[in-house]
């Protein structure tokens, strides 16, 4: 079969050094190597024949152990998707909204240790978000529009990978089991189609301490790849689904590539490819997309 290694380097060293590496374990599979194929400074597709692709994916991960590369190896054909799914905290943002409205009512540290064991999978995500947000009863409104504005950034590459793959025709949908109130403002900045999140209880000018009914979760964040994928008439192999926590991961198990970014381990230890190193523009590369094909400001 035909196989794509895409490696990619937060520079040119790095990938330089990671290419040697796999090219050096390679020889030891059964796998011939044709010619790489630069797709930007600190990316290059390796096109392979193969006769196994869990034999060269672990021969590759194996190769680059240590070094700050990210790699993939998955079917040529195909890998440019037409469905994309995200999660939003500390995927596509580089914070998770709830801990940071937590710090306007003074309980980031206990809020934030709830977080970090709910998306460890430690903890039912359902009831650890009922858990956290009636600990915000009684915070003003005005804190959502504060946090979103000082806190909340795009993550590297965010803006970039949604606008190139929206330019190409891809549905791209923006997932949390965080709340409307910061996808709907994230999902515009980064070029998404659609969101899809959990809602905040509100009464008189304060946060009730509850959420709305029922709670988008793992199981919700699955429905949704499968239902918009059921729409465009597409098989999940054409869709690519990235994420962080727990609550990403039956998503990006059923995606036809899923993707850890920055990941619990949980998670990383599922998924076909992670990104540990790179931007996020690395899930533009490992479709194959060349530099010069990106959609930037």
């Amino acid at each position: 079969m035909q196989l794509a290694l895409t490696v990619v380097g937060p520079e040119r060293d790095a990938l330089a050094f990671g290419q040697s590496r796999i090219l050096a374990a390679l020889k030891d599979v059964r796998a011939r190597v044709k010619e790489p194929r630069p797709l930007g400074e600190a990316a290059v597709d390796l096109i392979l024949d193969a006769a196994e692709l869990a034999e060269v994916r672990t021969a590759a991960l194996q190769a680059v152990e240590g070094a700050p590369v990210d790699v993939v190896v998955q079917p040529l054909e195909g890998r440019r998707k037409r469905l994309f799914v995200a999660d939003m905290d500390s995927t596509i943002i580089g914070c998770e909204c709830l801990d940071e409205l937590a710090d306007y009512a003074g309980k980031k540290a206990e809020i934030a240790a709830i977080t970090e064991r709910a998306m460890r999978g430690e903890l039912e995500f359902e009831g650890a978000l009922r858990e956290r947000v009636a600990m915000l009863k009684g915070l003003s409104v005005m804190a959502l529009q504060s946090a979103y504005d000082e806190r909340v950034r795009l993550n590297p590459g965010a803006r970039t990978l949604v606008r190139t793959m929206a330019a190409d025709g891809t549905r791209c949908l923006l997932v949390s089991g965080g709340f409307t109130f910061f996808t709907l403002r994230v999902a515009e900045a980064a070029g998404f189609h659609a969101q899809r999140a959990n809602t905040l209880g509100e009464g008189e000018g304060a946060l009730t301490g509850l959420v709305g009914e029922p709670i988008l979760g793992r199981e919700a964040k699955l429905a949704a790849l499968t239902e918009e994928a059921a729409a465009l008439g597409l098989d999940l192999s054409a869709t690519m689904a990235v994420g962080d926590g727990a609550n990403d991961l039956a998503m990006i198990k059923a995606a036809g590539l899923g993707v850890a970014y920055r990941a619990k381990p949980i998670v990383a230890a599922e998924a076909d490819a992670k990104v540990d190193f790179a931007d996020l523009t690395a899930l533009l590369y490992f479709q194959g997309y060349r530099a010069e094909e990106f959609v930037t400001d």
